[in-house]
């Protein structure tokens, strides 16, 4: 009787171990570096929700905005002056200055950056005293969309760094810990790229960016008069100019000229040969 039940006990124990194997093995799987072509292939899918994030909160609007003027004005330095001073009460700052002169007008062109609330503000106050536009064109550009993409992908690509460093803390061999650390590189290399997309997109619209061109029309200076005798006296000169150079151009062909007479001379010579036949 004592056999068949060591039997039972032994085959009970073997069928535990090895229950217990497959629970260890599928632990080991669990906390194993994924293939990197699985990896690679990770997408964070985020619907755009216009005006929510993440978390269903609400998101101001992002809307870049700029613009573009040109106009006539009677005094350059005051213009510039006004909207220097228009620019420093708004908040803003000049990026650019650029002077120069035309045929017929002297101008100016401005590149000028201001905070995005005070940009109507902005145009009403350098607009005042101006007649008319030449040219007035503002665009306001929303890129809420963009915004909530770019900040969806941006923590999608955080969340997958961690997972790789909960991963980093569980790895026991090298060669996983190495690979898990490549794989890290390149996400944290994502990362920046995305960030640094992310405070341009934020940069643009906290400041709008306005080109301002303003100019003044001057007389053109009239020629000299030229008299009568200076008329003549070109006339002259020209006319020798261009009968000299008719005498260098029949100098420099001479070699022709020889070449054609003879021919002439050669074919005269053989129609009287050929009338005394």
């Amino acid at each position: 009787m004592k056999l068949p039940i060591l039997i039972i006990v032994l085959f009970l124990s073997l069928t535990s171990c090895k229950k217990a194997d497959e629970e260890y093995d599928s632990k080991i799987e669990a906390i194993a570096l994924p293939p990197k072509a699985k990896v690679d292939q990770v997408k964070f899918v985020q619907p755009l929700v216009a005006n929510a994030d993440q978390n269903n909160r609400p998101i101001a609007t992002k809307i870049i905005k700029e613009g573009n003027l040109r106009f006539e004005t009677s005094d350059l330095n005051a213009t510039y002056q006004h909207i220097v001073k228009s620019t420093t009460e708004s908040g803003g700052s000049i990026q650019n200055d650029v002077e120069g002169k035309d045929y017929g007008s002297i101008f100016r062109k401005l590149v000028i950056r201001i905070p995005s609330q005070n940009f109507d503000p902005f145009l009403i106050k350098i607009s005042k005293g101006v007649t008319y536009f030449d040219n007035k064109e503002i665009t306001a550009e929303d890129v809420t969309a963009q915004y909530i993409d770019l900040d969806a992908r941006l923590k999608a690509k955080k969340t997958l760094e961690n997972r790789y460093l909960e991963l980093l803390k569980k790895a026991t061999k090298v060669t996983e810990m190495l690979e898990i650390e490549t794989q890290l590189s390149a996400i944290r290399e994502e990362i920046e790229a995305k960030q640094a997309e992310m405070n341009y997109l934020q940069g643009r619209v906290a400041q709008s960016t306005i080109h301002i061109e303003f100019y003044k029309n001057v007389a053109v200076d009239s020629g000299v008069t030229i008299s009568y005798g200076t008329k003549i006296w070109n006339a002259i000169t020209s006319g020798f100019n261009s009968l000299s150079g008719l005498f260098i151009w029949l100098l420099s062909i001479w070699p022709f000229a020889i070449l054609a007479s003879g021919l002439v001379y050669f074919i005269r010579k053989k129609i009287k040969t050929k009338k005394t036949k």
